[in-house]
Parts: C-alpha cells; structure tokens; sequence
C-alpha cells in the first residue's frame, strides 16, 4: 500500500547537553567562531535572531572565498552547509520554542507523537518554505490546476523545458494508450501527458515523499485511475512495453555523494547506462523516447559528456528522430548568485527511436 510509505523527513536531534544560545545582544564574531569549531548554537527568543545569524554566515563566507565561478559557489554553499546547519530550533508540541515563528503545518503531519526534539535552522526554513507552496500551490504554465508539491519533493521553478515538451505533446500523433514517466516528481509530466488524452500513465520514483504526495494530490479522482505510481528505482515494477516513455533526469553529474533531493540534480554514472538497458526493453518496436535534458553541464565546464550523446554515438539501441532546443530565460534580478552562463543555456528535448 502506498500509504504505508516512510517519508523522508527531518531526522529529529536530541540534545543532552546546555547549548550556547544566540540572539540579538550575542557577539557574532564569537558565535561564527564556535560555529567554526564544530560547537551548536541554539536561536532561543526570536525566529529573526537565527535569519540575523545565517545572513552574517553568509557575509562572513563572502569575505573568506569569492563566489564567482561555478566550482567556487558550489564550495561556498558547501561550507555554509555546514555551519549553518549547527544553528538550531527547540520543537515543544510540534512548535518552535521561539517568539514571531511561523506555523508548520508539516511538524504535526510527521512528527505527532514526538513533543521534544530539536531540528536544524535551514531545515525548519525548508519546512516553512515547503509548507507555503503545499498550501498555496504553484501555478505552471503548461497545467491547467496549480500543483501542491509535497514536503522534500521537486517541482521546476523554471518552466521552458515543459513548454518544449508540452509544443512536442501537440504534435505527436503516435498511439495514446500508455506512457511511463521515470521519475515523476510532483508529476508535471504525467499531467501534461493526461491533459494531452493519454489512457494511462505509470509513474515511478526512488523519492517516498513524491509517491505520497502525489498519491494524496490525486485523491479518488479520476486522476487517481490515470495515473498509477510505484515507489521503485528507473522503471520500478512497469515491466510491459509502453508506446512512449519519457525521463526528465538529473541535468548534473555528480560530484560528491548524493543525499536527499540531490538525486533530483546530480546523476551517477550508472544512470544512463542502467536507463537505457532498461528502456530498450520496455519500449514498442515504433514506441518513442523522450528525454529532457540541458547543456548546463557542459557551459558550467563541469563535464565536456553529454550521456544522450554518448548513448546514441556508442550505445547502438536508439537512433535520434529530433532533438528540439530552446533558450533560457536570463536569471532573475534579485538573485544573489552570479549566473553569467545562464545566457547560454539551452533546454533540450531528445526524440530518440528503436535502433
């Protein structure tokens, strides 16, 4: 039963010792020291104190490293990893022990029995920012309906690459009966795929919390019967030839090990390999493989390989029917990071067929 699937949650921390506490009259140069030294520092009056804490972290690192290039913004974002993750919160009764605190509906929904722990500053702030876009939804331009992802479950924040899947959707003219989607996520594509009349879509995940989300945004209704979830890695327990089957990978290879919602971003380097030995054997003789892709990897210099590339030169399984591109959308100006190669950019949509 689905229901029955473990979340990934926020590991509760027991603290059997007085911790140095923070708040707006502390020394922070003390505090970062201690926060240097391994040492927790626990935010006890107000909620503000610890976003006060997190952003002298963030000028402090600034000073230490420059944060230009993407190999040193991923070193950044290492290091503040850590420290910031010794600040902690105290949970009394599923709620923050600290005046002006937000309400978290997820502290009830995973942790009801347990009325004394302690979490992480960024993982509260990860709950909270969770917990907003699961009761407000998000709109995507592609779906009618907002979608409500689920707490530690990824869901785009940038949408051309579902508009070049959905304008490809449009044109395929293919037989709807099944699709699968290896690695549905908060389900934008299956639900495109529905929205464009196919019969059935089977969804797989190796995420729990993507499986239980989107089993409780489904509900009973028709949805629910369109589209049928198994938590399992590639392909799951979808043994039968499908006429279409569509992959959104990690656009990342990985660089260290993977945890968490980092297997939504970095791929090792047995996944292609593995994905396409088993697409070959799930896919009609005149079935379709659609995958979306990026050349993120390759303008951030992170690898010169492009796996689809190295698939179709080296794998003799699939041949290219198309490959449609479309740019990026310049980043944002309020972001702090400095996302040069973002005009550069390109979303990719491979059409690939049997070989």
């Amino acid at each position: 039963m689905i229901t029955d699937i473990d979340v990934n949650k926020p590991e509760p921390i027991v603290i059997g010792e007085k911790l140095k506490s923070f708040n707006h009259g502390t020394e922070v140069g003390l505090t970062i020291e201690a926060l240097e030294q391994g040492k927790s520092i626990l935010i006890k009056e107000f909620y503000n104190d610890g976003i006060s804490l997190l952003q002298d972290l963030h000028k402090y690192l600034k000073l230490k490293s420059p944060n230009r290039s993407f190999q040193e913004q991923h070193q950044y974002r290492s290091e503040y990893h850590r420290l910031s993750n010794l600040i902690l919160l105290e949970i009394v009764n599923q709620k923050l022990c600290v005046k002006k605190s937000p309400s978290i509906g997820w502290l009830e929904k995973f942790y009801p029995e347990n009325n004394h722990f302690f979490l992480t500053f960024p993982q509260i702030q990860g709950l909270n920012s969770a917990w907003q876009w699961y009761k407000k939804g998000i709109s995507i331009p592609v779906l009618r309906n907002k979608v409500h992802p689920y707490y530690g479950t990824y869901f785009p924040t940038r949408f051309e690459h579902l508009v070049l899947f959905d304008n490809w959707l449009k044109r395929y003219e293919g037989p709807k009966k099944t699709a699968i989607d290896v690695g549905v996520g908060c389900g934008v594509l299956s639900l495109q795929m529905v929205q464009h009349r196919f019969q059935k879509v089977y969804a797989t995940d190796i995420n729990p919390n993507a499986i239980v989300g989107l089993t409780e945004f489904m509900g009973k209704t028709k949805l629910s019967r369109k589209i049928e979830l198994d938590l399992g890695h590639l392909f799951g327990k979808w043994d039968k030839q499908t006429e279409l089957i569509v992959f959104n990978p990690p656009w990342l290879p990985e660089t260290h090990d993977l945890g968490g919602m980092d297997e939504a971003i970095y791929y090792n380097k047995a996944l292609f390999p593995d994905f396409f030995a088993a697409a070959k054997k799930r896919l009609l003789p005149e079935g379709k493989l659609v995958i979306i892709f990026s050349n993120l990897a390759q303008i951030t210099n992170v690898t010169t390989e492009h796996p689809i590339e190295t698939e179709l030169a080296e794998g003799d399984r699939f041949k290219l029917e198309r490959c449609f591109k479309k740019s990026v959308s310049a980043a944002s100006s309020k972001t702090k990071r400095d996302l040069h190669w973002r005009s550069s950019e390109e979303v990719e949509v491979w059409v690939l067929t049997n070989n």
